[in-house]
Parts: structure tokens; C-alpha cells; sequence
């Protein structure tokens, strides 16, 4: 049964934003006139990145069953898959998204790459379901030398961590290749080909492809990475909006949180549910649902929480420049969690915390 996520009400909650527009003319041109205030021209469209997933369970829920599009009125939504967080950063990057669901080191290094002008992190997702599952035969870290190891994407979360946690181990790794461990960035559903084809040693996946490779693939789990953390608590999926996106629509973020939240609540509230639902998703994206022993496995791994438990940041930095995928920066200003907390406070619970990392 999953664990039970922080929660939050977002439906009924005006973020109540007003930018100063220009006296008499449009807001492109003209001298500012005092007083003269008008809210931002409402969003046509909403473009929406996520991955298919366990991990993104709140996405694929939240789009399964209309939370977001219901939320979001006469705003459309679209929506674009991707399989790795650096690749979803590029689309946001270069404006072919607006907002998408994210690992946190993607989330940091656009952050810091760009001082802070890329995107804002508006709200957690998902905690846990990431885990290091390795071949018959390794049963230890001393098993790991000269293997070859997977990770989805060089720089995203998994792969930060599986090289954060060899080099405590005193072993070596190399973005480019080689080192005492071979960590080979490769596409998930690959990985779990080249694993059972004995190319592969092992990988630093993210739920549902743990379980896939422990169920189908006959992997064991060497590193939940749950292990590594205070409490068993590390975010794996965050909400981000593109900066420029929040700025000059408020509102259809507001109407986004709104489903998202509704989207957390509904996984913590009906978990009998949650695979049925999710799975329709899947098989609608990829033309394959999850085994129910797959789906069932994985969804005991991972809690769905409104929280972005912010305070891990400044470890997840250090930890990506520490294994050579992040450069040294300031995080202060990636949270915006000012629409969240007004929802939380005005539904009788307490606000998450920014870690004095941006706006609560």
C-alpha cells in the first residue's frame, strides 16, 4: 500500500497577481502610468512534458482521468512524452513546453545554467521508487568493480546518484566512460533489453523499471536509494513551470496546481484504483499496459506528495557537480510555492517549506 502524501486544495484559491500595464496603449509600448493595472491575458494553451513513468504517477492520472484539462477550462493542453529529464529540459529550454514533471538534478543544473532564469519548481510530485538492481552474482559494493551499470540519461537524478554512491563506495566513474565502473546512460526500456541479454550488470532506475527488471529480468535490488535518505524521504519527480511561463500566466499554473493537487490527492485516496488508472495511461501512450505483478511492486515503492521537500536540494547540487553532470551555483529563488501554501493554509494545513530556497 503506498504511503500517504502531503496534500493540498488548490481548487477555490485566487493567486491574485496583477502586473502594471501601460496608460492607454498595449502593454508592449507606451510610458507606465500609476494605477493603470490590468491581469495578464489568459493562456490559449498549456504545453505539458512528462514520462511514462510510475514515478509521474500524479501526470498520468492527472491526465487519464481530465483532472488538468477540467482545471484548466477554455486554456488547452497538450502534452509531450519524454524518457529522461535532461531531454525534457531541453524542450523547456528552447519554449516547446511551459511546465513539466521532472527529476530534481535536471530541475537544478537548468536552474543554475541559466542564474536562475529558466524555471521555477511550483510543487512535488512523487518521493522514492528509485533503486540500484544488479545481476545474480553481485551481492556487494566489492562485487561492482569493472562492471557496466546503467543510468536513463547522463545528468539526470538517477544517474547523479548512482555515481554519487560509487564514489563513496572508492570507486571511480567518468561521464564520457570507463573508470572502475562503467555507468552507461541508456533509454529505460533498452536498458531492461540489454540486461536480460547479459550486456548489462545492473542499473539506477526509476519504479516501474526496478520492478520490471527484478520481475522480468530476474535483478535483485542491491541500493534502494529510500536508504540513503533521512526518513526514506527523496524527492523523484517535481512540478516545474517555465520562469517567462508563470510570469505572463498565473492563472493557468493556478488551474495546473489545481489538477495536480486534486491528481496526489485522488492516488493517496483510492490506491485500490491507482494501477487500473495509471495502466489505462500506459497503454494508451505505449501500447502496453504493466503486468499487474509490475504495476502492484512498484506503486509499494513510492509516495505521492504535494511536497518537493526542498531541503534535499543543496545535496542533490552537490552531488551532481560532485560526480562532473552539475556546475557549482545559487538555488535560492528555484522554489515558487506561493500558490500551494495559500491552498494549504486556507484547507486548515500547514505550509510546505521552500528550504529558504525561494517563495513559500
Amino acid at each position: 500500500m503506498n504511503r500517504i502524501g502531503l496534500r493540498a486544495t488548490l481548487g477555490t484559491v485566487s493567486l491574485g497577481l496583477i502586473v502594471t500595464m501601460m496608460s492607454g496603449c498595449a502593454a508592449t509600448s507606451g510610458d507606465a502610468a500609476a494605477g493603470d493595472t490590468a491581469t495578464p491575458a489568459p493562456a490559449t494553451e498549456l504545453r505539458l512534458g512528462y514520462f511514462d513513468n510510475v514515478t509521474h504517477a500524479p501526470a498520468l492520472v492527472g491526465l487519464e482521468k481530465g483532472f488538468f484539462q477540467e482545471k484548466l477550462g477554455a486554456t488547452e493542453l497538450s502534452t509531450q512524452i519524454f524518457s529522461a529529464g535532461p531531454a525534457t529540459i531541453e524542450a523547456l529550454s528552447a519554449g516547446a513546453i511551459d511546465a513539466a514533471y521532472i527529476g530534481p538534478n535536471p530541475a537544478v543544473n537548468s536552474f543554475v545554467a541559466s542564474d536562475g532564469a529558466s524555471l521555477r519548481i511550483v510543487a512535488g510530485a512523487t518521493s522514492g521508487g528509485a533503486a540500484l538492481v544488479v545481476r545474480s552474482g553481485i551481492e556487494s559494493a566489492a562485487d561492482l568493480a569493472g562492471t557496466t551499470l546503467a543510468t536513463p540519461q547522463l545528468g539526470n537524478t538517477q544517474d547523479v546518484a548512482l555515481r554519487g554512491w560509487l564514489a563513496k563506495q572508492g570507486y571511480t566513474t567518468s561521464t564520457t566512460g570507463g573508470g572502475d565502473v562503467n555507468v552507461t546512460p541508456t533509454e529505460n526500456a533498452q536498458t531492461l533489453t540489454l540486461f536480460q541479454n547479459g550486456q548489462l550488470d545492473g542499473a539506477w532506475l526509476p519504479e516501474p523499471w526496478v520492478s520490471r527488471l527484478v520481475l522480468e529480468a530476474g535483478a535483485h535490488v542491491l541500493v534502494d536509494e529510500a536508504s540513503l535518505w533521512k526518513d526514506g524521504a527523496f524527492p523523484t519527480t517535481v512540478l516545474v513551470v517555465r520562469a517567462d511561463y508563470l510570469k505572463e500566466h498565473p492563472d493557468a499554473v493556478q488551474s495546473l496546481l489545481a489538477g495536480h493537487e486534486q491528481s496526489v490527492a485522488w492516488l493517496n485516496d483510492n490506491s485500490a484504483e491507482a494501477a487500473t488508472v495509471i495502466n489505462a495511461k500506459l497503454a494508451a501512450d505505449t501500447g502496453k499496459a504493466l503486468s499487474d505483478p509490475v504495476i502492484t511492486r512498484a506503486l509499494e515503492h513510492v509516495t505521492f506528495t504535494t511536497d518537493p521537500l526542498a531541503s534535499t536540494f543543496p545535496v542533490l547540487l552537490k552531488a551532481g557537480v560532485a560526480a562532473g553532470t552539475a556546475k557549482q551555483g545559487d538555488v535560492h529563488g528555484l522554489f515558487d510555492l506561493s500558490v500551494l501554501n495559500k491552498a494549504l493554509v486556507a484547507a486548515g494545513q500547514k505550509p510546505v517549506s521552500a528550504g529558504k530556497l525561494g517563495t513559500e
